[in-house]
């Protein structure tokens, strides 16, 4: 039990007392009471972790610039029950993660409620939404990464399928934290080992082959299929309704049951199309005993069904989820769609490439590729893709295979596909030297 001398104990109220706020943020306090008190509000597991960690640098500005009073953050898991999110049933998986979602985001608000009646400034970001979603597009939409500050917290390592693992509940958790005006005695620090086992089943279940068993994960094509009902594909759906010249049209392009699902997204929370990896995922003390002691019958009752699962895969042009589904799931329906993803700037599309490098799409190719750009930005890189490899760098290096100058807003518009490339080297605010084959190759990589 929390001790009830410690300064954490909330107290009656007894009108305005300033000195007790001030002197509270100035004061080190138990990380075993601030953890009982998080789990007594709701949380499975607690970590603390101090904002002057060398491991959260790309974290601390972003958080120091909305909370600048930031000293500790508290992460903290809840468990999803298992069997809910391997059901084939997708409504029934997002429900758990709505619910499980639900309740983060209710014990973070009761343990920020807790330490504001202590006296200690406190806040707590969305488990998932709302997000900062003005920036979509050219910048950061979560406030934090409750995923860096877990593993750093102690409670899990990210996986193959770029989730944390949690040493006991494995991947069946979500992931909050809570921001607090106040040093602890304690701190936690990483795992000194990976729960993840390397058995690869989130690659084999998968249906867009995002996750690759050597290692190679590909976000943008994750986030096509996955997320169809929110984010980019409630955009794309909404450009495919603005387009549509009548309910034929849009019917041509947006069957019944597409049209019904996004509703119910909309009314009940939006419906994640597939979160297998996490789902097969046999890590995790409490986990681990099914797949060990039976591996073929965790294949056939688990894995399977999902694999199996006659269902549309939402996949952008040319991809490679495209060709992967062809390949690796027959029965499976493509869909080609858009996804929303479109850079603001010419310093997003940059930084932006590795998300949308399609690998596999890459093969054969060996170039170096020189990027001038003028106009509202002014900006030079040097791309070069290789074996399959994609390398990034400010600035112009090396000997190019062909030198591309554009008008920003010329590559801007091409990219969002209000212009064609040919238009544009045409008109001379796209200028190429060097095989426009390579050119055409370029964009093959991306999508």
């Amino acid at each position: 039990m929390i001790n009830r001398n410690n300064p954490l104990t909330p107290k009656p109220y007894r009108g305005k007392d300033t000195k007790a706020s001030n002197t509270a943020s100035h004061q080190k306090f138990s990380a075993v009471d601030l953890k009982q008190m998080c789990r007594e509000c709701g949380a499975d597991d607690v970590g603390i972790v101090e904002i002057d960690r060398v491991a959260l640098a790309s974290e601390k500005q972003g958080i120091l610039n909305l909370f600048p009073w930031t000293k500790s953050l508290v992460s903290f898991v809840g468990r999803i029950n298992r069997e809910n999110l391997r059901s084939p049933a997708r409504s029934i998986a997002s429900l758990e993660l709505h619910q499980v979602e639900e309740g983060l985001n209710s014990t973070a608000q009761k343990f920020v409620a807790m330490l504001e009646r202590a006296g200690i400034r406190a806040a707590n970001p969305a488990v998932g939404f709302p997000m900062e979603t003005d920036n979509w597009g050219s910048g950061k939409i979560q406030v934090l990464s409750h995923k860096l500050m877990a593993v750093e917290a102690g409670l899990g390592k990210m996986g193959l399928h770029r989730n944390v693992i949690h040493p006991v509940f494995g991947s069946f958790v979500l992931l909050n934290t809570v921001l607090i005006d106040a040093e602890v005695e304690e701190y936690d620090s990483p795992l000194d080992y990976n729960p993840c086992i390397d058995c690869k089943l989130c690659a084999a279940a998968c249906p867009t082959g995002a996750i690759r068993p050597d290692g190679f994960f590909n976000p943008v094509n994750c986030l096509t299929h996955t997320y169809r009902e929110l984010i980019g594909g409630f955009s794309d759906w909404v450009e495919n309704v603005a387009a549509s010249k009548s309910s034929r049209d849009y019917r041509a392009k947006i069957s019944d049951a597409e049209t019904v699902s996004m509703w119910q997204s909309l009314a009940y929370g939006p419906c994640y199309k597939s979160v297998y990896c996490m789902a097969v995922c046999p890590a995790g003390d409490e986990v681990i005993s099914q797949f060990a002691n039976d591996r073929k019958a965790f294949i056939a009752n688990v894995v399977k069904p999902l694999q199996q699962r006659e269902e549309t895969v939402y996949v952008l042009p040319g991809s490679d989820a495209e060709s992967h589904v062809m390949r690796a799931f027959p029965h499976k329906k493509i869909k080609r769609v858009g996804n929303g993803v479109r850079p603001k700037t010419v310093a997003n599309f940059i930084s932006s490439m590795s998300f949308a490098f399609q690998r596999d799409q890459s093969a054969g190719l060996n170039a170096t590729y020189h990027f001038t750009f003028s106009g509202n930005e002014q900006c030079e890189a040097t791309v070069v893709i290789k074996d399959k490899s994609l390398v990034v760098e400010k600035g112009h290096t090396g000997i190019a295979d062909i030198c591309i100058s554009a008008d920003t807003g010329a590559w801007l518009r091409v990219l969002h596909k209000e212009t064609s490339m040919v238009k544009e080297i045409l008109l001379r605010r796209i200028r190429v030297k060097g095989p426009l084959q390579l050119l055409k190759a370029f964009g093959k990589c991306f999508a």
